[in-house]
């Protein structure tokens, strides 16, 4: 009598209403602990790992899992493959695709489909992207500007002309795996037979052999190039952020496109301004007479100088808004941020005699703050008490 299966959701030990990605990791976490590579000759690890994949290729299709769900076991029972269930048609990509060196062999193990998924290093590639930095003051972030920076870039040999071989020579296909850049073999595993690719050792993927290296760029094809590069610093940019110069980074492989040059910009520190988002704060000193009888003060502000009224009475500490005199937005430069301006009153640290008289009769003129005052009579409190 044939043994009963178990139920899917056991085998995973999740709950039936359990998500995707639930399924996924409970899985994950069984294929790993089971895999034969990790159990060698343990047949019973063998068996689970069969077990709990069989369970996870019906569970993850939703169709299958709804035929599951209303049939049980009896849905597949016409299926091919391992224990009723035809396995060509699922995808563990996504479930071996990070686990370390073993990864491409869990993927292999369900099919052909990882020599398809794996891409040859013969064809064009794309080059890499290119890091440098550079500096700009406060308002040339706010307004923009252009500067000229100078790096060490690839450029194709001009010797060989970016074919890496030496003059009157050229590439030769490679034996070992005939211009593919990947090397195939096949091996058996406990779902049968299967077809593993690899890079070419020979050739590392490129698919031809270099025997006369070219003597200059030893066989690369490029050569580093001091470059002179105009950067356009767009209005708006804050510290940190980056301009991307397209196709401004080293060139690719196999006449692939060039990579990018990222350039990251650096505001240099404004004592006088300070930046949040796109408003301006700033700090202005006014006299006490300003504060208290009102007056025209000039302002500075990345636009330059403007004219500003104090409100007679404005106490110590009032911040004031100039609308539009902030730094322009970085998609628009017609739309701009605030200036916020803190008004500091200041105190005189020394005074003249005839500064302090004249201190004092404004001092008596309100009231006599300054003055010295009688002291309170003494008298008994509210308890009987003298004070």
């Amino acid at each position: 009598m044939a043994e009963q299966k178990r139920d899917y959701y056991e085998v995973l030990g999740v709950d039936k209403s359990a998500d995707e990605e639930t399924i996924k990791k409970a899985y994950r976490k069984l294929a790993k602990k089971y895999h034969p590579d990790m159990n060698p000759g343990d047949k019973n690890a063998e068996a689970k790992f069969k077990e709990a994949s069989e369970a996870y290729a019906v569970l993850s299709d939703p169709k299958k899992r709804q035929q599951y769900d209303q049939f049980g076991h009896a849905a597949f029972d016409g299926g091919a493959g391992g224990g009723g269930f035809d396995f060509n048609n699922v995808d563990f990509s996504d479930i071996f695709g990070d686990f370390g060196g073993f990864g491409s062999v869990f993927s292999d193990f369900f099919g052909g489909g990882s020599q398809g998924r794996r891409a040859a290093n013969n064809g064009p590639q794309r080059g890499a992207d290119v890091r440098t930095a550079v500096r700009v003051s406060f308002r040339e972030a706010c307004f923009g500007c252009e500067k000229e920076i100078e790096l060490t870039l690839k450029d194709p040999c001009p010797t060989c002309h970016g074919s890496g071989c030496k003059p009157g020579t050229s590439k030769s296909t490679c034996t070992k795996c005939g211009g593919s850049g990947q090397v195939v073999s096949t091996e058996r595993s406990i779902f049968g037979m299967v077809t593993r690719s690899s890079v070419c050792p020979d050739c590392g993927g490129s698919g031809f052999i270099i025997k006369d290296k070219c003597p200059d760029c030893r066989g690369t094809g490029f050569k580093p190039q001091k470059k002179k590069i105009l950067v356009a610093i767009p209005a708006g940019i804050d510290d940190g952020q980056m301009v991307r110069l397209r196709g401004k980074g080293d060139p690719g492989a196999n006449n692939g496109p060039r990579g990018d040059l990222l350039v990251e910009v650096r505001v240099v520190r404004n004592n006088e301004f300070q930046r949040n988002g796109y408003d301006i704060y700033s700090t202005h000193p006014i006299s006490f007479a300003q504060a208290a009888l009102g007056s025209k003060i000039i302002i500075n502000t990345i636009d330059g100088k403007v004219e500003y009224e104090v409100k007679a009475g404005t106490q110590p500490g009032t911040r004031i808004r100039l609308r539009g005199k902030g730094v322009p937005t970085i998609r628009n430069k017609d739309v701009r941020g605030d200036h916020y301006v803190t008004l500091d009153v200041q105190v005189p640290r020394s005074l003249t005699a005839p500064q302090k008289e004249a201190l004092k009769a404004f001092d008596d003129a309100c009231g006599g703050s300054l003055s010295p005052q009688p002291s309170p009579k003494k008298g008994k409190g509210p308890f009987g008490r003298r004070k």
